[in-house]
């Protein structure tokens, strides 16, 4: 995802000395919406597949973004600057019809999710070391600024289990989290809490990073098969708060 593209709406959260920082709402939404608002923006990675397609809808009570995915993918993404020693906990609920029976992390043929949240992080150059830094250089000239310092995917996968944490099949600078694993929980919602300041550093060890974007997906171009999600609710809070949404709106 293009780093610079998160620079057009930059959100901070602030709290007082001794005062419990409030919770940063980065997906909410109204009924009375009639496209995703911005700074949520497709993200197309690729013009050689077509886009995920993605919308509003009431889905179960619940105001959400609806993912179909049809041999398709593309992001939905805002830029969000979040200071994760205050609010390092994301909450979200999300949902799937099925997961991509196909899929395999652990191949390039194979990477595709049924529903996926991306957060993007810039990392200092002098944490990066030489040899990462030649990597991304060069991923760059190829690819463009859409591939980032570093990147933590919180996927439903089909297949692995929960908890597996392991490199993207194209780059070892993205890690993939199992958070949900085939279709036992599938067709309701599904609510999560993670602390994302714990997971970065699971993810790529004591290397400061900032976070400055988060996405969600529902990909099927490496597969050709279908996917249909669902993702609300989205926010961070608070190492001491709970994840409990008091409302839909």
């Amino acid at each position: 995802m293009s780093l610079s593209r998160f620079l057009g709406l930059i959100l901070v959260l602030g709290a007082s000395p001794g005062v419990s920082a409030e919770a940063l709402w980065v997906g909410r939404f109204s009924e009375g919406d009639t496209s995703i608002p911005a700074p949520w923006k497709l993200e197309r990675l690729s013009a050689k597949h077509p886009p995920t397609r993605y919308a509003l809808r009431r889905w179960d009570g619940v105001v959400a973004i609806e993912a179909h995915a049809d041999k398709s993918m593309a992001l939905l993404g805002r830029p969000v600057a979040v200071d994760l020693t205050k609010t390092p906990i994301l909450c979200w609920q999300w949902r799937i019809d099925a997961p991509v029976a196909s899929a395999d992390m652990t191949r390039k043929s194979g990477d595709d999710y049924a529903a996926r949240v991306y957060l993007t992080f810039s990392v200092p150059p002098e944490q990066l070391g030489l040899g990462t830094r030649a990597k991304l250089a060069l991923a760059r000239s190829i690819y463009g600024d859409q591939v980032p310092d570093a990147a933590l995917n919180y996927v439903w996968d089909n297949r692995h289990p929960v908890g597996t944490l392991q490199d993207n099949a194209y780059t070892d600078r993205a890690r993939m989290l199992v958070l949900r694993s085939g279709a036992a929980r599938a067709g309701a919602w599904v609510h999560e809490r993670r602390n994302v300041l714990k997971d970065f550093k699971l993810a790529f060890g004591d290397a400061g990073g900032q976070l400055s974007g988060l996405a969600v997906a529902s990909d099927t171009d490496n597969t050709g098969e279908k996917a249909h999600a669902g993702f609300a609710d989205l926010r961070f809070v608070a190492h001491e708060e709970d994840c409990a949404v008091t409302g839909n709106e």
